[in-house]
């Protein structure tokens, strides 16, 4: 059996305060949805915010990719 390689994933979003900006409104109602240990578990987290966010347009969702902060040398 194959071990599945953990590569950690966190979604958060928050409003921006332009919709051509990364700049958040306000840091205390960032929504950190949940780290995640692979890619697509996150791709699904971050779907389901984004889409249940879609009437606002200035609300944004986002993937970080962890492993690549924890381990640079990392794919």
């Amino acid at each position: 059996m194959t071990e599945n390689k953990q590569l950690l994933h966190m979604v958060f979003g928050g409003e921006l305060k332009t919709l051509t900006g990364v700049e958040f409104r306000d840091l205390d109602k960032l929504d950190v949805v949940g780290i995640f240990p692979n890619y697509e578990s996150a791709l699904l987290a971050w779907r389901g915010k984004a889409q249940a966010t879609v009437d606002n347009a200035h609300m944004r969702y986002f993937i970080v990719h962890l492993h690549r902060l924890l381990d640079p040398g990392q794919l």
